[in-house]
């Protein structure tokens, strides 16, 4: 069987190829990757080496690059893990969202029909369910959650899905989405909360936290949403979405603090900055349906999880740090410096 896996050199997608080349040995993993500042090709340096890895650099944009692509490979699984992902780009310039997950998502969809593959997954978020009152932890999000979303990211995101579920429909093409909340672990680009406070930690450098600190996110070890995506693609319905959530909700300056205490670093260094604009308070997802159809379950505890990716920062300077030297310094005080 031979997987295209869109985005495969970013954080998710990349785990997920690494995943799927260690528990399926008859599988060939093809990494279609733009490689924008988020994208590494040092993170799949262990992948290169294995015959049945093979990577190609291009735009899911490009239609011509695309449909040579699925003429040469004849796939018959895809993964599309490439999107512009971060809320806060989305709300400096949306336009590059709306083109890369949404028309990009349309062109891939438009080369599985085209190539007959037996399953297209669309991997997506829980922000495209707005947010949950702080004050009710009894409510969760369900995949009959009405879209309600926040920034121009989830718009986009959310976009994708109606149109992968209209492809369905309407086409007959076999889509599978799978909706996640927030994924922490290796190869995290240190842009996003989790590796900027231990990145920022083990520099001595300000942790900017937003507004008061308590938004509250679900957190899922990339690990086991590797496996749930893994499940779905092989045992999933087709037309059917898939919460995939970790039961691990935390408050932001709560993750922050436990940074802290792991690290040794002082509380101090917690410096609260400007609110982002819409930001949502709380993410929380019920994941009954992927349980009792395929019988998943998140199998990290965050308090193991975390521990697991602090380590795994301490253990890998070289490629944070190459990261952080480059444009990426740049962003962040164009993101932090003024708040």
């Amino acid at each position: 069987m031979t997987i295209i896996v869109t985005g495969g050199a970013g954080f998710i997608g990349s785990n997920f190829v690494y995943h799927m080349l260690a528990v399926h040995p008859d599988h060939k993993i093809v990494c279609l990757d733009k490689l924008t500042y988020a994208g590494n090709l040092s993170t799949l340096e262990k992948a290169v080496k294995n015959p049945r890895f093979r990577f190609v650099k291009a735009d899911i944009c490009d239609r011509r690059a695309v449909f040579e692509l699925f003429e040469e490979e004849k796939p018959d699984i895809v993964v599309n893990f490439a999107a512009e992902s971060h809320v806060d780009r989305s709300i400096d310039d949306p336009s590059v969202f709306l083109q890369t997950n949404i028309i990009g998502t349309a062109t891939l969809m438009d080369a599985c029909r085209e190539y007959g593959v037996s399953r297209f997954h669309q991997v997506s978020t829980d922000e495209v369910y707005g947010d949950l009152p702080l004050d009710r932890p009894d409510l969760f999000f369900t995949e009959s959650t009405p879209l309600h979303t926040s920034s121009p990211y989830s718009s986009s995101k959310a976009s994708a899905d109606l149109l992968a579920l209209a492809y369905h429909r309407t086409y007959g093409l076999p889509v599978t989405i799978s909706r996640c909340s927030n994924n922490y672990g290796p190869y995290h680009f240190p842009e996003k909360l989790i590796p900027l406070m231990i990145v920022n930690a083990l520099n001595d450098k300000p942790l900017p936290v937003y507004g008061d600190g308590k938004n509250v996110r679900d957190w899922l070890y990339v690990e086991d949403h590797c496996k749930a995506i893994d499940l779905i693609i092989h045992r999933g319905r087709a037309g059917e979405v898939y919460n995939v959530g970790g039961h691990n909700e935390m408050a932001n300056i709560d993750i922050v603090k436990l940074i802290c205490k792991i690290l040794g670093k002082p509380e101090s260094l917690i410096t609260f900055v400007g609110d982002r604009k819409g930001h949502d308070r709380r993410y929380a997802i019920d994941p009954s349906k992927i349980h009792s159809e395929l019988g998943w379950l998140p199998e990290t505890k965050f308090s193991d999880g975390i521990v697991k990716t602090v380590e795994w920062y301490l253990e890998n300077r070289k490629w944070w740090e190459t990261i952080i030297s480059g444009e990426y310094r740049d962003y962040y005080k164009k993101m932090y410096g003024d708040r």
